[in-house]
C-alpha cells in the first residue's frame, strides 16, 4: 500500500500549514540567494546574504514543526535511521522518506551558507576563507547549485506530496507542486523586499526585486487558474465553497493582483509602498497553503 494512501483525512492542522509555509520561504530564499550570488552584481550580494540569513533559521523552524506534528517527536530519527539495524533508512518509493532526506540535506547546505554569510559580514571573521570557498569560484558555484536544487525540490515537494495522495482536491490536479514552487519564490521575494527596504537599499535594487516579484506573481496567477481548471468535477464544488473563495480572493486577488497593482503604480510610488505589497504577498502564500491543506480535508 502506498505511504500516501489515506483511508480518511490525515487531520493535518496548523503545524503542517506553518511547516509548508516556512519551508517554502526558506527554499525560495536560498535558491534566489544562489542565483543572485553568481549572476548579480557586487551590489546585489547584500540580497544574497539576506537570502542565506533567512533560509537556514526558517528551515530549522520547518523541521521542528514537522517533528512536533508526528505525535512522537523523539521518533523522528526513525525516518532516517533503521531502529533495528542502525543503517540508513531511505525508501526511494516513499515521498515521506525522500522528503525527510531532502529536508536534512537542504538544512546542511543552508546551514553552511548561513555560516559563510556570517563570516562575510565579520561575525565569524576567522571563517572568511571558508566563506570564499562556498560563495566564490568553481567550488562555490557547484556548492550553490546543488544546494539550490535541493531548495527547489523542497519548495515544490510539499505540493507533490499532496498530489500523490488519494485525497480530493489534492489528487485531482498535477499542478500543486508547480503552484507551491511559484508561491515559494513569491513569498521569498516578499521577505527579501521587506528586509532590503528596512536596510534603506537603493531604488535600483528594490526596483529589480519588485520586477522579479511581478514576474513570479504573474506566473503564480496563471498556475493557480490552471490548478482550479484541472480539478475536473471538483472545480465547481471547490469554487463555490469558502475554501474556493479563500483561494480566489485571498490568494489570487489579495496575495497576487493587489501587490502587482501596487508595484505597477509607478516606480517611486511603488517603492514607497513595497513593504505593503510584500506583506500582502506573504499573506497570500500563507492562505494558499491553509486553503489547500484544510480545504482538501474538509471536502
Amino acid at each position: 500500500m502506498p505511504d500516501t494512501l489515506f483511508t480518511q483525512p490525515p487531520h493535518w492542522e496548523w503545524l503542517i500549514v506553518l511547516y509548508f509555509f516556512f519551508g517554502g520561504i526558506a527554499a525560495g530564499a536560498y535558491a534566489l540567494a544562489v542565483i543572485v550570488d553568481f549572476v548579480g552584481s557586487g551590489a546585489d550580494r547584500a540580497v544574497a546574504r539576506v537570502g542565506y540569513f533567512v533560509a537556514f533559521p526558517l528551515i530549522l523552524v520547518s523541521g521542528l514543526l514537522l517533528t512536533l506534528d508526528l505525535g512522537a517527536p523523539d521518533r523522528f530519527w526513525h525516518m532516517l535511521v533503521a531502529s533495528n539495524s542502525g543503517g540508513l533508512m531511505f525508501k526511494w518509493w516513499s515521498p515521506m522518506s525522500v522528503g525527510s532526506w531532502a529536508l536534512l540535506i537542504f538544512g546542511l547546505f543552508s546551514g553552511i551558507s548561513f555560516v559563510g554569510a556570517l563570516a562575510e559580514v565579520g561575525v565569524l571573521s576567522f571563517l572568511r576563507p571558508f566563506s570564499g570557498l562556498v560563495r566564490r569560484g568553481p567550488l562555490g558555484v557547484l556548492f550553490g547549485a546543488v544546494g539550490a536544487v535541493f531548495g527547489l525540490f523542497i519548495a515544490g515537494y510539499t505540493g507533490v506530496l499532496l498530489s500523490v495522495t488519494n485525497q480530493p482536491v489534492w489528487a485531482d490536479s498535477q499542478l500543486l507542486g508547480a503552484l507551491f514552487l511559484a508561491s515559494a519564490a513569491s513569498t521569498a521575494l516578499a521577505v527579501l523586499l521587506i528586509v532590503i527596504e528596512q536596510r534603506h537599499a537603493g531604488h535600483g535594487l528594490l526596483a529589480r526585486l519588485e520586477q522579479a516579484d511581478n514576474w513570479v506573481m504573474g506566473i503564480e496567477l496563471v498556475v493557480l487558474a490552471a490548478f482550479l481548471a484541472t480539478l475536473g468535477g471538483l472545480t465547481g464544488r471547490l469554487v463555490l465553497s469558502a475554501w474556493g473563495a479563500l483561494l480566489i480572493l485571498g490568494v489570487g486577488v489579495l496575495g497576487n493582483i493587489a501587490p502587482l497593482v501596487i508595484h505597477l503604480r509607478g516606480r517611486d510610488a511603488a517603492i514607497q509602498t513595497a513593504s505593503y505589497a510584500a506583506v500582502l504577498a506573504l499573506l497570500g502564500g500563507f492562505l494558499l497553503r491553509f486553503a489547500i491543506i484544510m480545504g482538501g480535508q474538509a471536502l
